[in-house]
């Protein structure tokens, strides 16, 4: 418990900066974080590793080029659009099946595929949330936090039907409640104090949403780590895991505000 608090504080030193500035260092700190979270992830593929190093040096570029923020990418767009990047970066990976003797299998072209574009996704429309204020990203943090935080005591206390056992044995319906009535209580809070420029009946409907998203995130990574058999996604905090130990629900989040028109 003592190596989780330091670190969450030495974390947060770090991490609050960035969001509370904004601007070229938060996207430049976005592209580190979606670097070092798309490694975490092709780590756990072993099969990935031993193809040699040319797929995920091709993903990393992917992943570069559709992290660029809308401004700059309406220049480099004028040569090469982001859908033109996604048939390339299709057209590549199944040409090096063939190239590597299917020893890179279409299994490996899938996952490299989904796991740069869930990441790409992820980070891009964070640094698009935070371009749109500052109290937009701490809404989604507080509602992120309000509902792991309500999920965990509530699942400890009342906690009898387990909620999906086969990806995460410890979570239960009653915390995923819990997490949605937290993250409803903060939501609110947090509109009175700084008020969006929509109804109270609409954003608790979209604060609802939020936390379930955010409790499907969670599952999403954890079924990545069932599915690899590991515990945790990195060794980057200690005591945490992995940036995406942190980061899998926001990373399901901020593509969802998007796709409501929370955010544009």
């Amino acid at each position: 418990m003592k190596q989780r608090i330091i670190t969450a504080i030495f974390a947060m030193i770090i991490f609050v900066p960035f969001v509370l500035y904004g601007k070229w260092p938060f996207t430049l700190f976005i592209y580190f974080l979606a670097t070092v979270g798309l490694m975490e992830l092709i780590r756990m593929n072993k099969g990935i590793k031993e193809n040699g190093i040319f797929p995920i040096i091709l993903s990393v570029l992917f992943m570069w080029f559709l992290l660029l923020p809308e401004d700059t990418s309406i220049h480099v767009e004028q040569w090469l659009t982001k859908i033109d990047a996604v048939i390339l970066f299709v057209m590549l990976l199944l040409a090096y099946t063939v190239l590597s003797k299917n020893k890179f299998t279409f299994e490996h072209a899938g996952f490299i595929l989904i796991t740069t574009l869930y990441i790409s996704m992820g980070f891009y429309f964070l640094n698009v949330t935070r371009g749109e204020g500052l109290n937009f990203v701490l809404f989604v943090l507080f509602l992120i936090w309000s509902t792991d935080t309500g999920a965990y005591f509530t699942g400890r206390a009342f906690g009898k039907h387990k909620l999906w056992p086969v990806i995460s044995p410890n979570k239960t319906i009653e915390g995923a409640i819990g997490g949605i009535v937290s993250a409803l209580a903060v939501g609110i809070v947090f509109h009175l104090v700084y008020p969006f420029t929509i109804s109270l009946g609409v954003l608790c409907l979209v604060i609802v949403t939020i936390s379930i998203v955010a409790q499907i995130g969670d599952l999403v990574a954890s079924a990545y780590k069932r599915h690899f058999q590991v515990k945790d996604s990195g060794k980057l905090l200690p005591g945490h895991g992995g940036i995406l130990d942190r980061l899998d629900s926001l990373l399901f989040v901020v593509p969802f505000l998007y796709l409501i028109h929370f955010i544009s």
